[in-house]
C-alpha cells in the first residue's frame, strides 16, 4: 500500500498543475546542473519524466548534496524531482522529502522563486490551494517576468473558485512563455466556460509543443481525448489515448482513459484489463474505484467490494502525507452510499476549502443524497454558473429536481446529461436512461 496518490485532479481538474516536477533531459556532464542547465527554470512545466530519468536525477542530486550540502539549487532541484517521483510511483511518501528539500533550498536562499513555485505546486498537489496561492504569489513577487509562478498562481485561484482572475493569470503566463503548460491550462479554461471547440484547438497547440517527448506527448494526447469523450466521441477518444500508450507504453492515465472508453462501448471484460493495469502501475483512488465498479458491473460484487475497501486505506495514507480528500472521498461515498451523513459532512469542509464549481456540485450532490434537495438547488445552481458542459454536474441537478418533484425540469437535465455523453457515468448513466424511459 505504499503506492497510493490522488491527483488533483481531477489532475488539478484538467491535471495539468497537481505535482511540480520538470522535463527531465540528459546533457554533457554528470553534474545534476549539466542534466537541468539554466533553461531548467523555464521548463519545468507539469511534472513530466522522459523515460524514468528521474530516479537518476535523484540518485545524482543526492550525490551532490553529500558532497555540496550547501547547494541552494540542488536541493531546489531535489524537491522537484521527489515530487515527480510521486507522479512516476503513486507514492505519497514523496511528498513529504520534497517538502524537506525544498525547505532546505529556501533556508539557503530565501529570493529563489522557483523554490516558492514549487512549494506552491506541492501545496496544490496537497489540495491546499490558499497555501498555494500565497507561494506562488511570493513567486510572482521575486520574478514577475517569468512564467511558472503564473500557473501556480491561476491553479490555485480555478480551485478557489476566483476564475476570473485565476483566467487572467494563465493568460499572462501564456504571453510570457507560450508552452505546453500555458497552453494546457488556456483549454483547460476554455472547458470550463464551455467553449469545447476552442479548448480543443488549445490542446492541440500544446500537443504540437510537446513533440519528441515520451511523456509529454501522451499527457497532452489524454487530454485531448478526455475532451472527446465527455461529448460522447468515443471512438476519437480511444484513438487519442491509443496515441498516448503507444508513445509512452505502460502509461497508467493512458491505460485509465482507454478503460473508460472501452466501459462506454460495452466492452467490460477489456475494461477490466486496462485497469487493472493502471491500477498496478499507479494506484490511484479514482482508478481503484473505477476497477471496483467494472467488477459490479460485470457481475463480481466481492471483487467490487475488495477494491473500495482500499478506498479507506488510500485515504489514511494520504491525509498522513499532508493531502486534503474531503472532495474526493466525500463523492466517492455518496455515489456508493457509504456513510451519506458522514458525506455531507466531508462535502461542507470540501466546499470551504475549495469554493469552485466541484466544490459546489459536491456540496450539492451530497444535500441531495441526503434529502435536502431544496438547500441542494442553489449549489447547483452556482456549480453550472459559468456554463462548463458536463454530463455529471446535469445529472446531479436532474436529481435534485426530481427530488423536489419538478417532473419536467428534471427531464430535461436528464436528457441533457444524456446527449452530451450517453454513456458519462457506469453509475449513473443507466438512472438517467431508466428516468427517460
Amino acid at each position: 500500500m505504499r503506492k497510493l496518490l490522488l491527483t488533483a485532479a481531477t489532475l488539478v481538474a484538467a491535471g495539468f498543475a497537481v505535482l511540480f516536477g520538470g522535463v527531465f533531459r540528459e546533457a554533457s556532464g554528470s553534474a545534476p546542473a549539466a542534466l537541468l542547465g539554466a533553461r531548467a527554470a523555464e521548463d519545468f512545466k507539469a511534472g513530466f519524466s522522459l523515460g524514468g530519468d528521474t530516479a537518476s536525477l535523484v540518485v545524482q542530486l543526492q550525490s551532490t548534496l553529500r558532497q555540496s550540502p550547501e547547494d541552494e539549487h540542488s536541493w531546489a532541484l531535489l524537491g522537484l524531482a521527489y515530487g515527480q517521483r510521486a507522479r512516476e510511483t503513486g507514492d505519497p511518501a514523496y511528498y513529504g522529502k520534497a517538502q524537506g528539500s525544498l525547505d532546505q533550498a529556501r533556508a539557503l536562499d530565501s529570493e529563489d522563486y522557483l523554490v516558492y513555485s514549487g512549494l506552491g505546486s506541492l501545496a496544490l498537489s496537497r489540495h491546499r490551494f490558499r497555501d498555494a496561492l500565497r507561494l506562488g504569489e511570493q513567486a510572482r513577487r521575486l520574478s514577475p517576468e517569468t512564467a511558472r509562478p503564473y500557473g501556480v498562481i491561476g491553479d490555485a485561484l480555478v480551485e478557489l473558485g476566483r476564475y476570473r482572475e485565476g483566467f487572467r493569470a494563465f493568460d499572462t503566463m501564456s504571453r510570457l512563455r507560450p508552452s505546453l503548460a500555458s497552453y494546457a491550462r488556456v483549454s483547460y479554461a476554455r472547458e470550463l466556460l464551455g467553449h469545447t471547440h476552442a479548448a480543443v484547438g488549445a490542446m492541440k497547440l500544446a500537443i504540437s509543443a510537446a513533440v519528441g517527448e515520451a511523456e509529454p506527448t501522451a499527457w497532452t494526447h489524454v487530454q485531448l481525448g478526455k475532451l472527446y469523450f465527455n461529448h460522447g466521441r468515443y471512438a476519437a477518444a480511444a484513438h487519442e489515448y491509443r496515441i498516448a500508450v503507444a508513445a509512452f507504453p505502460g502509461y497508467a492515465y493512458g491505460l485509465d482513459a482507454l478503460a473508460q472508453v472501452r466501459a462506454a462501448q460495452g466492452r467490460l471484460r477489456q475494461a477490466i484489463a486496462l485497469e487493472q493495469q493502471a491500477v498496478t502501475t499507479v494506484p490511484l483512488p479514482q482508478y481503484v474505484g473505477f476497477l471496483g465498479d467494472l467488477y459490479r458491473a460485470d457481475g463480481h460484487p466481492a471483487l467490487a467490494r475488495r477494491q473500495y475497501a482500499l478506498i479507506v486505506a488510500i485515504e489514511k495514507l494520504l491525509r498522513a502525507n499532508g493531502v486534503r480528500t474531503d472532495l474526493e472521498i466525500a463523492l466517492f461515498q455518496l455515489d456508493h452510499g457509504i456513510d451519506l451523513r458522514g458525506a455531507l459532512r466531508r462535502a461542507q469542509i470540501a466546499r470551504s476549502d475549495r469554493p469552485s464549481i466541484d466544490g459546489d456540485d459536491v456540496l450539492a450532490w451530497a444535500l441531495a443524497r441526503n434529502e435536502r434537495c431544496r438547500e441542494a438547488l442553489p449549489y447547483s445552481a452556482r456549480a453550472l454558473r459559468l456554463g462548463t458542459l458536463d454530463s455529471t454536474k446535469f445529472f446531479h441537478r436532474a436529481m435534485i429536481e426530481r427530488c423536489l418533484g419538478h417532473p419536467a425540469a428534471a427531464r430535461a437535465w436528464f436528457g441533457r446529461a444524456l446527449a452530451l455523453n450517453p454513456r458519462f457515468s457506469i453509475l449513473w448513466a443507466p438512472v438517467a436512461r431508466r428516468a427517460l424511459r
